[in-house]
């Protein structure tokens, strides 16, 4: 595997990391300005926002679909395996993100 694709598995996890993180903390501070309460608002944010964390991660649905035709259909293994990593680092970026949020509201989602 080559260094570009170690870089690109960083870049996915740090980038659904910092759309939950954002995205929580961008929501709690909208439900403060209007009278809801921010954290309990803090942990339904980051709640929903797993999935679109994920597809900004890996750069869209579309591409990601595109590589696995061309993984399926043309037997390129190889560039399925670095698709199904991504989507694994990015779903790592999403955990981690969802267990600070936890910690600092020190509740469940």
């Amino acid at each position: 595997m080559e260094e570009r694709f170690f870089a690109a598995l960083i870049t996915c996890f740090f980038i659904s990391f910092g759309v939950i993180i954002g995205g929580s903390l961008f929501g709690s501070m909208s439900a403060y300005l209007t009278g809801q309460p921010p954290i309990s608002e803090m942990m339904v944010t980051a709640k929903q926002l797993r999935i679109w964390a994920i597809v900004a991660a890996i750069g869209g649905t579309f591409d990601a679909i595109s590589t696995f035709e061309r993984g399926i259909l043309d037997g390129s293994t190889l560039d399925l395996f670095k698709q199904i990593m991504l989507i694994i680092s990015a779903m790592g970026g999403v955990k981690a993100g969802i267990l600070i949020i936890t910690w600092v509201t020190q509740g469940e989602i």
